[in-house]
């Protein structure tokens, strides 16, 4: 389906369902879901979603995720506090990663910081972009 959308015009619309029932889930499932924050396009995070956790968000408007160690669905902010609200979601060109642009209260990283990606690889060192907040525990 993916591929015959590559020259469809701006407007054209596929049904939720038929366009989900399309989506490459690998052999356990999932699909990666990078997250954004909407209005800066600042990058949060990346999580797996299966088709439960997608069905979800997009029933709620809130974010959930596949924990792939805890191995059940993860609605970020349901323990911490630390929610996402959905303000758009999108899938890549060939369906095989999800893109959601998110309002993120607090903390994405389950360190406390605003985002996962606080690492920086500069030369031939690896440097830390952020402090965590200082607080009990981190963020889930």
């Amino acid at each position: 389906m993916f591929k015959n959308l590559e020259s469809a015009p701006a407007g054209t619309t596929v049904a939720t369902d038929a366009a989900l029932a399309t989506l490459p889930f690998d052999r356990d499932g999932l699909i990666a879901a990078v997250t954004q924050q909407f209005d800066t396009g600042e990058v949060l995070m990346l999580a797996w979603m299966n088709r439960a956790a997608l069905e979800e968000t997009l029933a709620t408007g809130r974010a959930c995720y596949w924990s792939r160690s805890r191995k059940a669905l993860w609605r970020k902010g349901e323990t911490s506090g630390c929610s996402q609200t959905v303000k758009e979601v999108r899938l890549d060109c060939d369906g095989d990663a999800v893109l959601l642009l998110v309002d993120q209260l607090d903390g994405a990283c389950h360190t406390g910081r605003r985002s996962c990606f606080y690492h920086r690889i500069d030369n031939e060192r690896l440097v830390v972009l952020s402090a965590p907040p200082h607080r009990d525990g981190g963020v889930q």
